[in-house]
């Protein structure tokens, strides 16, 4: 059974910084990755790493946020710096496993002062 496990969000002033990590279990993953969904907003990538450790992030967090992966753990992680308001959201922990697409439970995100 694959189980997907955020943590890390909460609430951070602008131009602070976050930490999240996800373990997964449960299967050998070739892509994981970081979605984040704002209210009223759709669901977007934020980044994604391979496991050969190519990476690649939306435009909006370039310069900011780092996403890592330690393998031997099954974990992913987003390092976000300078975190700014609009990065508020519901933030999605997702895995591939050969063609099958996972998610966590989601970890909230709050930039405000």
């Amino acid at each position: 059974q694959v189980q997907l496990v955020e943590s890390g969000g909460g609430l951070v002033q602008p131009g602070g910084s976050l930490r999240l990590s996800c373990v997964a279990s449960g299967s050998i993953f070739n892509a994981m990755g970081w979605y984040r969904q704002a209210p009223g907003k759709q669901r977007e990538l934020v980044a994604a790493i391979t496991r050969g450790g190519s990476a690649n992030y939306a435009d909006s967090v370039k310069g900011r946020f780092t996403i890592s992966r330690d393998n031997a753990k099954n974990t992913v992680y987003l390092q976000m710096n300078s975190l700014k308001p609009e990065d508020t959201a519901l933030y999605y922990c997702h895995a591939r496993a050969i063609l099958l697409d996972y998610w966590g439970q989601g970890t909230q995100v709050i930039v405000s002062s």
